[in-house]
């Protein structure tokens, strides 16, 4: 158990502190130095405050907890699956998904870094690299230029030039804009068995029926019937570009 809390809590540094510190770091201490015990301390316990936010900024969690949301609100249920169920299931997808890139994180940086044979700037920069290509990966092209629009900045020219504070936010809104697409098409059948019921009512007469009332139970059978929770999953999981 201490190996895989010391590992989260050092890759919670690393991602934390990649997109500001590094450089100013490297500038402050000097080739070959590295932070005092002290410091690496302070250092690991703020980054453990901050992994909920590199969670939902850096992987692909929003996506994930955002699809599962709307299939519950596709079936018509309010609380059911309640959240802490959605948002644990969340996470083993997002630890399948994220899987290579945390072992290249775990393996070039974090390993290191624990055995001393890195300093933490080193190692801080190399943890960076494999979640800022899988962030690349993923975004697009015009949520990029529109966040360095709105950051005011001068567009990157290559791949090496896009900097965290831009490729961070851009990559979030390009998740949102997936995982709404993905509920888009999961919503459609759900919609066409309320139409159908809804049609089905009115033409029997029984106007003061709640369509949602005959149309639950049937979205929630055929929900059963095509194994819905694995088809998500693996439709959420097979979305992502590795």
């Amino acid at each position: 158990m201490r190996p895989l809390l010391a590992w989260l809590v050092g890759a919670g540094l690393l991602l934390a502190a990649a997109p500001v510190l590094a450089d100013p770091l490297r500038d402050a201490l000097g080739q070959g130095t590295d932070l005092a015990a002290p410091l690496r301390q302070l250092g690991l316990l703020t980054a453990l405050s901050l992994l909920p936010a590199i969670l939902i900024a850096m992987t692909s969690f929003t996506r994930i907890v955002i699809v599962l949301s709307m299939v519950r609100s596709a079936l018509g249920l309010q609380q059911t699956p309640p959240n802490a169920v959605l948002i644990t299931l969340s996470l083993f997808l997002t630890l399948f998904s994220m899987m290579p890139v945390l072992q290249s994180a775990k393996d070039h940086a974090v390993d290191p870094w624990m055995n001393k044979s890195m300093d933490t700037v080193t190692a801080v920069q190399a943890g960076f690299v494999p979640f800022k290509a899988f962030m690349i990966r993923q975004t697009r092209e015009s949520d990029l230029r529109a966040v360095v629009d709105m950051a005011g900045a001068p567009q990157p020219k290559t791949l090496a030039d896009v900097q965290a504070l831009h490729l961070v936010p851009a990559f979030m809104i390009s998740e949102l804009r997936t995982a709404f697409q993905i509920g888009f098409v999961i919503f459609l059948p759900f919609l066409l068995i309320d139409l159908v019921v809804a049609a089905i009512l009115m033409a029997l007469g029984m106007i003061m029926v709640p369509p949602a009332t005959v149309s639950l139970p049937l979205k929630v059978l055929l929900f059963l019937l095509i194994n819905g929770w694995v088809l998500v999953a693996q439709a959420v999981l097979g979305s992502y570009r590795h």
